[in-house]
């Protein structure tokens, strides 16, 4: 059936069952953890875990159904390599988890695996076939084996954490392009999942905005009045669009302020909450690379969840 290769294990996250473990420990221990709720989806950024890893694990691990038990790590550290995927009160009843992201322009064909296994530190994490060759069929969508699914750092840096707190879930991977069509996949995807009588959590996966030199963007000079500009301002924008699960004004947020780099994964994210009964968002967390390494090219990263009541 073939698998996806990960590309970015031991560089831009760690190479070891053991080292992800220790790394989302940490990330829930210094912050607030996760945040128990009745969340069926959310939105988490993609840098590598050492800029933004503790808002994507904290999202994703808020998104275990309600009465699950696992609140750090530590509850499912192993001895080994190898996860405990035995233990029951480790995890929840999600059939499948749907991933969109991928950085692409409103003229880009969207993608999609409909077939295989991805590869993490903590196993292989298998695609929900049916479900994916269902989403595809009748839409403008590419369908691609794992071997030759693109090496995309906004897709592979949620394979561990995804794995790690579902790990018997199946996932299905779409990488959306920021025009009409993010809507309608995200949307038709619960309907799919629906009719197939799959337990989902929905996932999004953008960075904000990418500020400074390096980026070709600085309309609010350079320093730390930037950084206060971009939180405080043009990420904040798209946040709330985000929040409102507005798919058309989240596009234009992102095309026309430059404030996600991935605005088709967050419009599909939030249609597909939406249309699964979502009626609020909460901001957990937000930051910017600024915090970690000083300088006058930063990105800006937000975490938020969405929830029924």
């Amino acid at each position: 059936m073939g698998k996806k290769q990960a590309a970015f294990a031991g560089t831009w996250y760690p190479g070891t069952a053991r080292e992800c473990e220790i790394a989302i420990r940490q990330f829930l221990n210094q912050g607030q953890g996760r945040l128990k709720g009745d969340f069926i989806g959310g939105i988490v950024p993609h840098a590598g875990w050492h800029f933004s890893g503790s808002i994507a694990a904290r999202v994703i691990a808020s998104l275990q159904l309600p009465d699950a038990t696992l609140t750090d790590v530590e509850a499912n550290t192993p001895d080994t390599d190898e996860p405990d995927t035995d233990n029951p009160d480790t995890m929840g009843a999600i059939d499948t988890i749907l991933l969109f992201g991928a950085h692409m322009h409103p003229q880009s064909d969207s993608f999609i695996m409909t077939r295989g296994g991805i590869e993490t530190p903590f196993g292989e994490m298998e695609v929900d076939g049916e479900l994916a060759e269902n989403i595809a069929a009748g839409i403008n969508i590419q369908k691609r084996a794992p071997e030759k699914f693109p090496d995309d750092n906004t897709l592979e840096l949620q394979y561990p954490f995804i794995k790690y707190f579902f790990p018997r879930a199946k996932i299905v991977v779409v990488g959306v392009a920021p025009s009409k069509i993010a809507a309608l996949i995200g949307g038709r995807a619960v309907e799919e999942a629906n009719a197939l009588g799959r337990c989902i959590r929905i996932i999004g996966s953008t960075d904000m905005t990418h500020y400074g030199p390096d980026f070709g963007f600085t309309p609010a000079g350079l320093g730390e009045k930037a950084v206060e500009w971009v939180a405080t301002v043009n990420d904040k924008n798209a946040i709330a669009v985000m929040k409102q699960m507005d798919t058309d004004k989240i596009i234009a947020q992102g095309l026309i302020h430059k404030n996600m780099c991935c605005p088709g994964a967050a419009a599909a994210a939030a249609a597909a909450c939406k249309k699964k009964g979502a009626v609020k968002a909460i901001e957990l967390d937000y930051a910017t690379s600024f915090e970690r390494s000083r300088s006058d090219s930063f990105v800006g990263y937000a975490g938020l969840v969405y929830g029924r009541a």
